[in-house]
């Protein structure tokens, strides 16, 4: 790019911080960063002309997790490692809606459902003879019991004839809240730039020279916040997973109202604007969805739509509106990886498809490193 003396001298000077990715993570960074530093040059870098990955393309679930996926988390790690798990999503999920208010996001603590295939018998009484004592295990966290049994009040098709109801979790208006996150980082002078993606950078002792696909200029510091796509900036410790979802036309009279989780959490489907929105199934081929391509899948796509027909809308005739992807950052741990690289290096990643519970404190994380 021939830039000007003018965008060199504006945008490319002077800057202190550099942040990789105005996703959720990157926002809330940047956010603190101002309230810690208020006359800090801050400059995002944002490789989408929206931002990419999952911060505006997730499901809007708040995400404490299903009772299958907790007992999963308790295979691969102690159970004090599943508590701090669980209490950072509760405490970045708080953060999160004192930062932009229930009603801006328009959050609504709907609560969530767990659903059981008919062949999934042994997964299901696993579950309820496990259900007392992971209700205790949190109890300190939540001061509740999280988890109990419901019937099949939605009426719903080929699962066991109850749901483990977890009435702490919500869900929120996705682009609301990226929108009004970015209402509250541009007044500040913090400024972003989009389609630009980091190709490189290197660092002496004082300061990173990074390399875009457009220019190149140097910061004090720098800080990634590019969660699915880290792997592309040599952290190796994230994998991306693509999430792939699809939302029907409006249906009259929809009945169902809050978040559902089905098949240990590989399916996840919720009501929004009279909609059944609809995602997962990377289950079906791991390898190809560990992928930063924002591309749907007819094995995958069919399979969604096999399953509002059989199970979630077996009697409600629906037309499909929309498809898109999302790319997770995943690793073999869920805690998020929030660390210094380097002298002026620093990366927030490694959200675990629970950004909207635990990306501002994560951000918030990150700032804290500098």
């Amino acid at each position: 790019m021939n830039l000007s003396y003018w965008e060199i001298k504006t945008w490319l000077t002077n800057i202190d911080y550099t942040i990789v990715g105005s996703g959720i993570v990157g926002l809330n960074c940047a956010l603190h960063l101002k309230e810690k530093f208020p006359k800090a040059k801050i400059l995002i870098l944002e490789k989408g002309t929206l931002p990419q990955g999952a911060s505006t393309k997730n499901a809007g679930f708040s995400c404490f997790g299903s009772l299958s996926e907790i007992l999963d988390d308790l295979n691969t790690h102690t159970k004090q490692e599943v508590i701090e798990l669980v209490k950072k999503r509760v405490n970045g999920l708080q953060l999160l809606r004192n930062t932009l208010g229930d009603k801006t996001m328009n959050y609504q603590q709907l609560g969530g459902y767990e659903l059981f295939t008919k062949q999934d018998t042994s997964l299901f009484q696993e579950c309820l003879s496990q259900k007392e004592a992971i209700n205790n295990l949190l109890k300190p966290v939540f001061n509740a019991d999280i988890f109990s049994l419901k019937d099949n009040s939605f009426r719903f098709k080929n699962i066991q004839e109850n749901y483990i109801f977890n009435q702490f979790e919500g869900q929120i208006d996705t682009g609301k809240m990226m929108d009004a996150l970015l209402q509250k980082v541009l007044p500040k002078g913090i400024k972003i730039l989009n389609n630009v993606s980091v190709t490189s950078f290197s660092e002496d002792a004082n300061a990173v020279k990074i390399e875009t696909n457009s220019f190149s200029f140097s910061s004090s510091k720098l800080l990634i916040a590019t969660n699915g796509f880290a792997s592309q900036l040599d952290i190796p410790e994230v994998k991306p997973a693509r999430a792939q979802v699809l939302i029907t036309k409006p249906i009259k009279n929809l009945h169902i109202k809050g978040t559902f989780h089905l098949d240990k959490g590989y399916y996840y489907f919720r009501n929004i604007d009279d909609r059944i929105l609809f995602g997962g199934g990377r289950n079906l081929d791991f390898k190809s969805e560990e992928t930063t391509k924002l591309h749907q899948t007819a094995i995958i796509q069919n399979k969604l739509e096999e399953l509002l027909k059989s199970t979630i809308l077996p009697e409600t005739p629906f037309e499909i509106d929309h498809r898109w992807s999302g790319i997770m950052g995943v690793g073999n741990q869920k805690k998020a990886i929030v660390k210094q690289l380097s002298t002026n290096v620093f990366c927030g990643v490694r959200l675990g498809g629970m950004g909207i519970a635990i990306g501002s404190l994560v951000g918030k994380e990150l700032a804290d490193l500098i």
